[in-house]
């Protein structure tokens, strides 16, 4: 695999991490929907899962002090933010089309440019690993396919 594909192959897919780890709700659930959000019990969770994630990278990359604020930054960036939320459904419908249309555009371009600040902290804490940690950082920043699923089983 090309280096610059795999790079990128391996951004989206810390990308993609980040997103589902956040809460979810069902189709016809959350705040979209005018329905209730993801329970705190529901976010801890995941947050706590999320952080056994982190801590467990950051353990078997083995960084250097040199590397800890690289490290840390990349953490920041990767984050998703607090004050991310669905639109209110309410507020859609009072909208014409044409303003919904804009409304979708301006948060696809809100998440675009996410994503772009999460590549780009990817690519400048990617080049400051050794080859070792590199490997190790592709091998555990994968998709975690650990079911089965339409894929299979995950293998090692």
């Amino acid at each position: 695999m090309k280096p610059a594909f795999k790079t990128i192959l391996l951004t989206g897919l810390l990308v993609t991490l980040t997103t589902l780890s956040q809460a979810q709700p069902a189709i016809g659930q959350g705040p979209a929907a005018g329905g209730p959000g993801p329970s705190s019990d529901t976010r801890a969770h995941m947050h706590e899962r999320m952080d056994r994630h982190v801590a467990d990278i950051k353990a078997k990359l083995k960084l250097t002090p040199d590397q800890e604020a690289d490290w840390n930054n990349y953490i920041a960036t990767m984050k998703p933010p607090a004050n991310a939320k669905w639109p209110d459904r309410a507020e859609m419908d009072k909208l014409s089309t044409p303003e919904r249309l804009d409304k979708m555009r301006e948060l696809r371009k809100q998440r675009d440019d996410a994503m772009d600040r999460r590549e780009a902290a990817t690519r400048t804490f990617y080049a400051k690993l050794t080859a070792e940690q590199k490997k190790s950082f592709d091998a555990n920043t994968g998709p975690q396919y650990r079911h089965r699923g339409a894929w299979g089983p995950r293998s090692q």
